[in-house]
């Protein structure tokens, strides 16, 4: 699997993602971009949703981008990733393409790109089955536009569209689990990751991309510093925490087995990984006790539910590392 020595030398050989883009000081998403795209040894194209990632990297008249990139709307990246795939298929068949020389399609959204706007789109290209590997880097909000809450917003959480105050606590509504609606897709290989822990996103990619056999989809959870209101230098901190806390499990779902990929060796509670951002700041008032305890519950709950899939998952994997067969990802799924 990769290494930070890996990586450094494919992005010598070839800086795919450039600097000079105008992405915030402490964002995460140019650290998902460079560590998926070193990660991935063939050719890439790149699909890129509406959103930070797309705003912040292509204003006229200059690129981040040093492979070939393609932008449509805000909702319909995965359809256009599905046309871009389909037609690299058919140009193989006609023979007008070499069928030796692999290319590896990645699209990049956003949690309003993904988890909302661009729902239907990424549902309908994982039920067809295209391969190509979805990135979906989740600051859970819509951070472009104005910091309005998105359903991968977080309960309690400050936004401008969710305000806390004196008739509101914030955003009402738990946090959509969209890993868990990729997994209903039967797709080959789902993981969920977090800019802190650069080689578990980069294993993942490198898994996902080698043994690409259909659909893949990546949920990595990246900081906002503007959004979470946090200091930008203190950005990877807290997304260790939020894994640490087990807000944000770190797993992956291979043809239909789970399996956990970091276990957290201390139960932190919740309110550390809170109180670091201005966001949930008004929950620490006494008054809002009973919404800490309450998103403390929920985290565990999940947590378990998560937990207890992964155990179940154990025989496996273990019956597979007993007969050295090498973990693949079964082509039925194709």
């Amino acid at each position: 699997m990769p290494n930070i020595k890996t990586l450094a030398l494919n992005e010598s050989r070839e800086m795919r993602f450039r600097g000079g883009h105008s992405l915030c000081q402490g964002c995460g998403i140019p650290i998902v971009v460079r560590t998926v795209l070193n990660s991935i040894d063939t050719p890439v194209v790149v699909i890129n949703a509406t959103g930070c990632l797309e705003v912040a990297t292509t204003r006229y008249p200059t690129t981040a981008w040093n492979v070939p990139w393609l932008h449509v709307a805000f909702e319909n990246a995965s359809a256009a990733a599905s046309g871009v795939e389909t037609a690299f298929r058919a140009l193989i068949k006609r023979g007008a393409l070499p069928d030796d020389k692999p290319i590896t399609f990645v699209t990049f959204g956003g949690d309003g790109g993904t988890y909302d706007i661009g729902l239907q789109s990424l549902s309908g290209a994982l039920e067809r089955g295209h391969r190509f590997l979805y990135v979906c880097y989740d600051n859970e909000a819509y951070m472009n536009t104005g910091i309005q809450r998105s359903s991968a917003t977080p309960f309690g959480a400050d936004t401008t569209t969710s305000p806390a105050g004196t008739v509101s606590f914030g955003k009402a509504q738990q946090r959509k689990d969209l890993t868990a609606i990729a997994i209903a897709h039967h797709i080959p290989y789902i993981g969920q990751s977090a800019i802190s822990h650069w080689q578990d996103l980069s294993n993942k990619v490198k898994f996902a991309t080698t043994n690409m056999e259909g659909p893949a989809f990546l949920n990595v959870l990246s900081t906002c510093q503007l959004g979470w209101r946090h200091e930008p230098k203190d950005a990877i901190s807290i997304a260790r925490l939020a894994v640490e806390t087990r807000f944000w499990p770190l797993y992956e779902v291979i043809d239909g087995h789970y399996r956990l990929t970091h276990e957290p060796l201390d139960n932190i509670p919740i309110e550390n990984w809170l109180r670091l951002q201005g966001r949930f700041k008004h929950l620490f008032k006494p008054e809002n006790k009973g919404l800490l305890n309450e998103i403390q519950t929920h985290v565990d709950k999940e947590w378990q539910r998560i937990y207890d899939l992964c155990e179940s998952d154990k025989p496996y994997f273990k019956a597979l590392e007993q007969s050295n067969q090498q973990l693949k990802i079964n082509p039925s799924y194709a």
